[in-house]
């Protein structure tokens, strides 16, 4: 059975066509944008969100020419907006998990930070939904209801008022042990529990849709980074992933217990099937493709294609260090105000030092999550899944794998979000009966593995560490 998979992003809504047998029939992708304020508001048009998921979806079943016998759509996951039950019209913006302007939300409530994070898993921290839904209901309408945005996506394509278990953990306003919305987090932010969607499995239909063309179940639901997880198989306790797009995301399996974190980590749900809930440790960096269009703005790129060639013209940083928190420090630090830093700059300090800094710069982040990760674990990853567009640079992925002191195996697909839900609609449509059979076998587009010692890691990331936290340190106070 073929399934329709749309992975509904920040800068671009995909949609792929996908045979269990043949792969990829079909893709389709529309770009999208953003409008980022001087307040650190950073916020979408709901309508071209919800326009690009309905043109790139029908543009992806036109262009297979095959019957397709499910959907599946994954989303941005800690996105919100508010929006009218009965006609479906957006009410707001929508709020993107970038916008930082929920910071005084988080503030007063940081009496309660602990308690929220025991209920939740999560640190108190604007990146969630519930403070940006707090924040909206204080300064834009207290009309409709305000969720997540694949509420919204889903109540226009199938009628349902649902979201799914991995979304719902990721708003600050699930009671994580018992899997239902909060009652206690949900005051602290002045969320009514009956104004939110019920919450489902990741694999199972909730509904029909004809947007596409023919009547189709939607069958699979989940957050980008959890639906990465699933395609890149990682299902077993202490399997690990990093996609590098926008943000770059890594996600670690635990397992079917509940974890806490000691080390700064968020705490949500992997998937949830037939009931059965998989947890993980997730940690963020909120700017890595991000960071790299920055480094366009400022002429020091043409494109992402040009990391590796402007950085391999110098052999090293020349001694500079770069902590790419353009919009705040998010895990181990959860410092929402700190701002990006630059250290070691000389005379003798060019662009491409610049450039190279920054590819060292966002692999040290990472390697510091999964440090973290590795102490919550009790045992470092053993290796580290990778996808998304900065995969594609070597330099990076090097980078990374020596800074985890681990190999790093790069996804063959730049599409593991769109596969990952194929994978759960397909299981939700019954189409397959295994997440094994689901996703297939699959091999690495490239290995990377560590090419210096374990001294110079170490070195390296003390350095880059001392710098994050002068960061953090120097960060403006929200008050």
């Amino acid at each position: 059975m073929n399934v329709l998979a749309i992975d509904q992003g920040t800068s671009t809504t995909k949609a792929l066509v996908v045979s269990p047998e043949r792969g990829v029939l079909a893709a389709a992708s529309l770009p999208l944008h953003q409008v980022v304020l001087s307040d650190g508001g950073v916020e979408q048009d709901p309508e071209e969100l919800w326009t690009s998921v309905r043109d790139a979806g029908a543009d992806a079943v036109a262009r297979a020419g095959e019957p397709v016998g499910a959907v599946g759509l994954a989303n941005q996951g800690e996105t919100v907006l508010a929006w009218d039950r009965g006609s479906l019209r957006p009410l707001s913006a929508a709020i993107s998990w970038q916008d930082r302007r929920a910071l005084g939300v988080c503030q007063a409530l940081a009496p309660e930070g602990d308690r929220l994070t025991t209920i939740t898993g999560l640190p108190l921290d604007p990146y969630f939904a519930a403070p940006k839904m707090r924040w909206l209901r204080e300064h834009v309408t207290r009309a409709g209801v305000c969720t997540t945005v694949d509420a919204w996506l889903l109540a226009r394509l199938t009628g349902a008022f649902v979201t799914d278990a991995a979304t719902a953990s990721r708003t600050l306003l699930l009671d994580l042990d018992g899997g239902s919305w909060s009652p206690e987090a949900c005051a602290a932010f002045a969320v009514d529990p009956a104004s939110l969607p019920a919450i489902v499995d990741c694999a199972a239909p909730v509904g029909e849709t004809t947007v596409f063309g023919p009547r189709l179940p939607l069958a699979g639901l989940a957050v980008d980074q959890q639906a990465a997880l699933f395609a890149e198989g990682c299902h077993a306790a202490g399997e690990a992933k990093c996609t590098y797009g926008t943000g770059a995301f890594l996600l670690a399996t635990v397992g079917e217990v509940r974890p806490r974190s000691r080390s700064g980590l968020a705490v949500c749900i992997a998937w949830r099937l037939g009931g059965q809930t998989t947890y993980c440790l997730d940690g963020q960096v909120y700017t890595a493709g991000a960071a790299v269009a920055w480094l366009q703005r400022l002429g020091l790129l043409r494109d992402a294609g040009d990391l590796d060639a402007v950085s391999g013209t110098v052999r090293d940083t020349g001694g500079v260090t770069f902590v790419p928190a353009l919009a705040g420090l998010a895990a181990p630090f959860w410092r929402p105000s700190a701002r990006g830093a630059l250290t070691g700059l000389s005379l003798a300090t060019t662009p491409a030092h610049l450039v190279h800094a920054a590819v060292e710069g966002l692999a040290a982040e990472v390697a510091w999550l999964a440090r973290a990760v590795a102490t919550d674990l009790g045992r470092p990853l053993a290796r580290l899944r990778a996808d998304g567009g900065l995969t594609r640079s070597r330099k990076l992925m090097q980078a990374q794998a020596d800074l985890l002191q681990a190999p790093v195996e790069v996804y063959p697909s730049p599409d593991a979000t769109a596969l990952g839900v194929a994978a759960l609609a397909a299981l939700g449509a019954r189409a397959v009966r295994d997440p094994h059979a689901a996703i297939g076998r699959w091999t690495p587009a490239a290995v990377f593995e560590p090419r210096i010692a374990a001294s110079e890691a170490e070195a390296r990331l003390d350095a880059w560490r001392r710098v994050a936290e002068a960061a953090v340190a120097l960060a403006p106070d929200p008050r």
